[in-house]
């Protein structure tokens, strides 16, 4: 089986790609056939959710992307004595 990727888009979307199975809370599945890729929205503005419609660019949506290390990770390496 496939692997599934998603990517975080500079104050965008997700983008999801690979073999997913997308289901809403009423657990109605969204046909999704001949999608290798779909993107879902994040800014909460989108008309067409929980896909991403562009809505995020016209209302300067800003998000934070990079990941963010564990805390106990970052306690660590600052321990961590430096050369």
């Amino acid at each position: 089986m496939s692997e599934v990727k998603i990517t975080v888009r500079p104050n965008g979307p997700y983008r999801v790609e690979g073999p997913i199975k997308l289901v809403d809370a009423n657990g109605n599945e969204w046909d999704l056939t001949g999608k290798p890729a779909i993107s879902l929205c994040r800014c909460g503005a989108s008309v067409n959710k929980p896909f991403c419609d562009g809505t995020h660019s016209k209302m300067g949506f800003q998000a934070a992307e990079a990941a963010v290390k564990k805390e106990e990770e970052a306690k660590a390496e600052d321990a961590t004595p430096k050369p």
